[in-house]
């Protein structure tokens, strides 16, 4: 069974200005990959209590992060005409946005929203699985790549567990 391409985005706040801080993924063999972002010149919001989840200060992402054309020309040369996906389309959706206009470049590739991917029996067990999955494995979250990894684990089990039963 192959999973799903699964990427996460930990942002700057919760709102409107908000940007991508860290943008991470696990590929259908299930290797991870994370970056930090480093913040582009315009790019000014910033909420504390976001950086309380996602640990990453503002200071660390100046120093330590990729630019947003690093990362878009990473991502667009790993997922080139795949689809990507993603359990919070709508705001991911924003902060790729986001990333790939400050690269000045379009994403090679279409994010999509998991829940297309689920069937009613993966759904039905979806967040106690990935509440065990998470307490099993003890991942860190709001960690990207974790955070991709978790979910990936949970589909694959999920998956799993349907299969069992129409069988």
């Amino acid at each position: 069974m192959v999973p799903p391409v699964i990427l996460d985005i930990e942002a700057s706040g919760f709102g409107v200005g908000s940007y991508p801080v860290e943008i991470g993924y696990v590929d259908s063999k299930g290797e991870m990959w994370s970056a930090q972002v480093q913040p582009h010149a315009d790019w000014l919001h910033w909420d504390n209590e976001a950086e309380k989840l996602h640990q990453q200060s503002r200071q660390s992402l100046e120093a330590h992060g990729q630019t947003a054309q690093e990362i878009a020309a990473h991502l667009n040369r790993v997922f080139a005409g795949q689809t990507v996906y993603t359990d919070g389309w709508y705001q991911d959706f924003v902060w790729l946005h986001s990333l790939y206009e400050a690269a000045g470049l379009s994403p090679r590739f279409k994010l999509e929203d998991l829940s297309v991917t689920l069937s009613p029996e993966q759904q039905a067990v979806w967040h106690e699985t990935k509440q065990s999955i998470r307490e099993t494995f003890a991942l860190q979250q709001h960690r990207a790549s974790t955070d991709a990894k978790v979910l990936q684990l949970t589909w694959l089990k999920t998956a799993e567990m349907a299969t069992a039963l129409t069988e």
